[in-house]
Parts: structure tokens; sequence; C-alpha cells
């Protein structure tokens, strides 16, 4: 019987918890998921939290922290009830945890993931790998994107030049040159989901925008996207990560000033800003790619998804459903591969190369079961 890994991952949308159950004998191989909401409080709570200036009471911090573990557990116990698989069948769980924090540049660099891995390993039982960022940017990187190397790993490699873009909270590309003796990039090319989930919550009380309706009844503002495409990050060239802590409401309110706009045009425009940003990384830092796999929750936003392609063309862009891949799930089953590597006392390969650290390194902290 295959050894069996669970992959958890809540992203920057923080909608809920994705879990994975994957095994990676030959392949790297899906066996079940769940997606797991967060209660509705806790959610607030996060993305009070993500979005505002970082102040908080060290005890509601040391409460998140537990209470994120406990929903993480949750879910991960939910799947396996669901599949009748006993928690002493799985080798390790790997959790991402919430980000909260990424702060990658500065005197200080660091980045925050709440989710206590104690609690989750007492509460399932499961050998439970955490923390997989911070070694990378204590090594000179970012610590993000970490899927590129799960991406290579799960996608057979030829001659063509191609690209498997991530649309979360954020946007990030992996770059998988057709020729292997180039190395791997990947980068966080700015918003995919984040804005467009705040926008239309504050505006409509919906927590996406379904089908891209909203985005699809309103019309680009030309001279609001040329404000936002003019901030800093998106001339930086890679390594680069970025999150929520930059792309928020309040950095949008400021571009918006003096603006007159119906909120169903700012939202249109939106979609306009993470197409043109990810369609201008991948041309200038993916040329001769052939082919764009997309992942992640903003392909079904379909919007979203004819606006990339348009800005892309004639490069094809498809869902990664296409080749018989969970879009769904690719970050969960990254976290699951991430944690079979720690267990092997494997440096991920690629991350270094992707993320700017100075070498490869053993990620993440192991946090024994029963």
């Amino acid at each position: 019987m295959a050894t069996l890994y669970l992959g958890l991952i809540s992203g920057t949308s923080a909608d809920g918890i994705d879990v994975a159950l994957a095994s990676f004998a030959r392949k790297p191989k899906l066996l079940a998921s769940l997606a797991h909401p967060y209660p509705e409080n806790l959610r607030r709570r996060i993305l009070t939290l993500a979005q505002g200036d970082g102040r908080i009471a060290l005890d509601e911090f040391g409460a998140l922290d537990v209470e994120i573990a406990r929903a993480f557990a949750a879910a991960a116990t939910a799947l396996l009830q669901r599949e009748g698989i006993a928690a002493n069948k799985i080798r390790a769980l790997g959790s991402h945890g919430q980000t909260v924090r990424h702060r990658p540049l500065g005197a200080t660099p660091y980045t925050m993931q709440l989710g206590d891995p104690n609690v989750i390993a007492e509460l399932t039982g499961i050998t439970t790998v955490a923390d997989f960022r911070r070694r990378d940017i204590a090594a000179g990187g970012h610590g993000a994107p970490l899927a590129p190397a799960f991406h290579a790993a799960m996608l057979e490699r030829d001659k063509k030049t191609r690209v498997v873009l991530n649309l979360g909270g954020i946007a990030n590309i992996t770059i998988l040159p057709g020729d292997e003796r180039q190395p791997l990039r990947g980068f966080d090319t700015g918003p995919a989901s984040c804005l467009l989930d705040a926008w239309i919550a504050k505006h409509l009380d919906q927590p996406y925008d379904k089908d891209g309706a909203y985005a699809a009844s309103g019309r680009i503002d030309e001279t609001l996207l040329k404000r936002l495409l003019a901030d800093p990050y998106f001339a930086e060239p890679p390594p680069k990560s970025t999150g929520r802590e930059v792309f928020h409401l309040t950095w949008l309110n400021e571009h918006l000033r003096g603006l007159a706009l119906a909120p169903k045009h700012v939202q249109a425009t939106l979609v306009a800003l993470s197409a043109i940003t990810i369609a201008d990384a991948i041309r200038a830092y993916a040329r001769g790619a052939r082919e764009v796999w997309a992942c992640g929750g903003g392909v079904h936003n379909p919007v979203l998804m004819m606006a990339i392609a348009d800005a892309l063309a004639p490069i094809p862009v498809e869902s990664i459903a296409e080749i018989g891949i969970d879009p769904d799930f690719v970050e969960a089953m990254t976290f699951a591969w991430l944690a079979r590597e720690r267990l092997d006392d494997r440096a991920a390969p690629n991350v270094h190369t992707v993320t700017g650290a100075r070498g490869p390194r053993v990620l993440g902290g192991v946090y024994y079961g029963d």
C-alpha cells in the first residue's frame, strides 16, 4: 500500500482550509480532498489582522494561533473520517498554516503563519510538519513561492517551456523551462483574487464574485488602471513575493482618491489589473512559453480567465484540470509533498532558485504525533 500524506493550507483569501490526501510512490497522486470552511467569526478576525496595521493584543494573537490550529486539525480529521482512514495510516501531515504577515525584505525580514503545529499533532495524533518558510528567509530568500518545486515534480518535463499559474488571493507563476539545464523560476506577480474578493465583500456583502458576474457588469476605468499599474512592485525583478499586507482595500482606496466610480467599474478594473500584471510577468520572464496551466480558486472565475487569455494571446491558457489535475488542491498537495521531503531529510529541490536563498535548505519543523 502506498504511503499516505496529508497537506493543508489556507491561502491569502482565508476562505477556509484545503485538505489533500496524497501519495507519491511513482508520481504525485491526489487520493481525496476536502474544502473545510473556517467559522465565520474566526475568518473575520484573520482578515482583520492580515489586512490591518498589525496591532493586536498579545492574548488575542495567542488565541488565534490555537484556534486556527484547531480548525486545521478538524479539517484533517473530517477528511479522514469521511474516507474511513485511521490517523495512524498517515505518515505525516504538512501544514502551511495561515499567513498573517509576509515581510521578506528590510533589516529584519520575516514571515508569519499561525496555526500551532503542536496543537495539530496533539489533536490528530499525526506527525505534523510545519513552518516551511522561515528557514528559507533566514537563508536570504523570500520564503515564497514554495509551490514551484512541487510543480516541477508533478508535471512531466519535455522540450516545451510552460508556465503554471496559481490564481489564489495572490497570483504566482512557475516557469518550467524546456531546457532542463536551465533553473526553475517562479515568483508572485501581484493580486489575483484578494482585491476582487475584498471589494465585492465590501459593496455586496458576498465572499467572492461568482462567475465574475459583477466584474462583467462594469467597464475598465483606464485612469484607475494606470494608477494601480504604477505600483513599484510590478516593475521589480524576481525573486519577489507579496501578500495581502500590501494589496488590500486601503491600498486600493488610496488610488481611488478623486475618482467617482461605480463599484462595478472598480471590480472590472481589478480584473484587468490581475490579468495585465500576470501577462506582463509571463512575457518578460517566460519568453518562449508555449502553454499556461492555471490552478487555484481563480480558475472558476471565467471573466478573470478570459481576461488573462486575451492578455496572453496567442499563448493558450487552460485550467490544469484539462490534464487531469484538480486545480483546487495543487497547493494542499504541495505541503503534503514538502512534509515527505522533510521527513526524508531532503532539501526541497529548486526552491532556492525561485526564492533567492543562498542555497538549498531542508524546510519545516517536525512535531511528532502519537
